[in-house]
């Protein structure tokens, strides 16, 4: 193999690790809500908020207040989720969307009250990678896992840890139970309505995490709506991945790297509309999604409120 393939490859694989970063980190914590019964499609919001935040924060303290930020944003919007679709009991899918409904507005009023009408431009501190010696040099596949930014290498920490705590400790069981049979685990004495709002806490600070790192560590900017459904797909991943942690990681993977495809499609100059590669991962999404539809089984009690 040439050098020039050979640096193609290196790169591909590079970017889509990089790209699907966030969506890896906003899967995780999905994962982890929708096995305590609770399906939040406010991560998109959570993502959008956590980017803004990120942004303010590191122009004003540097990458890790941003991150810090971003963290506490997502954080505080799953808040006003689980009061409303935990708390009150209303309809999951329509405070989710009503959620980032809400946070696709407050972002674009903040950001102008932030920046102003010139934007944030491109000068906001961002993450350096963090290069691990020799492992980076192996080929192909070494500059592509070792050598990111941090968010990366805690993204992949992430998935293992998360199914340690699902499956090999007794709030994970309990965590489980509360999404398979709410009536049945209240019954034995699990706290269903505590742990379904622990578990969507932890998918809105990982979802403003993963927004925080779509900033700080991928574009180096913010613009408005700039998450672009990556929530939504972030959903379709825990699905794709059957509600299991390595799942999630396989399937964030794909989608990461039909989303570097497009930019090698575009590198490449071939005479298409560019925004037919911009679709491709969401066409992608759509197709996964009809494929495994009769073959993935949801948590039973996903979606339903408590009585």
């Amino acid at each position: 193999m040439s050098a020039v393939p050979v640096a193609i490859v290196a790169g591909f694989l590079s970017a889509a690790v990089r790209v699907a970063t966030p969506l890896l980190l906003a899967a995780t914590g999905e994962l982890v809500a929708e096995r305590s019964g609770v399906i939040n499609l406010g991560i998109e919001g959570a993502m959008l908020s956590g980017a803004l935040a990120a942004t303010i924060g590191s122009s004003a303290g540097g990458p890790w207040a941003g991150l810090a930020a971003g963290l506490a944003a997502g954080t505080a919007l799953a808040l006003v989720f689980a009061a409303i679709a935990i708390g009150a009991g209303a309809d999951q899918i329509i405070a989710g969307t009503a959620v980032t409904l809400g946070a696709v507005g407050l972002t674009g009023a903040v950001y102008h009250l932030a920046f102003g009408p010139a934007g944030a431009g491109l000068a906001i501190p961002t993450l350096p990678a963090w290069r691990i010696p020799v492992l980076a040099d192996i080929p192909l596949a070494g500059s592509a896992l070792f050598d990111q930014p941090a968010t990366t290498y805690a993204a992949f920490a992430l998935v293992p840890l998360a199914g340690w705590w699902l499956y090999r400790t007794r709030v994970g069981l309990a965590l489980r139970a509360a999404g398979e049979g709410a009536v049945a685990a209240r019954a034995v004495g699990v706290r269903v309505r505590a742990l379904r709002t622990a578990a969507t806490l932890v998918a809105g600070a990982l979802a403003g995490l993963a927004g925080a790192s779509l900033v700080l560590a991928q574009v180096g900017t913010f613009a408005e709506r700039m998450t672009a459904g990556r929530g939504f797909v972030a959903i379709a991943i825990v699905a794709l991945g059957r509600w299991r942690p390595a799942g999630v990681l396989v399937a964030s993977l794909l989608f990461g790297g039909a989303m570097a495809l497009q930019f090698v499609f575009q590198a490449a100059g071939l005479p298409v509309p560019y925004q037919l590669f911009l679709m491709l991962p969401y066409l992608l999404t759509l197709l996964a999604l009809a494929a495994a539809a009769r073959r993935v089984e949801a948590p039973a009690d996903l979606g339903r409120a408590l009585d």
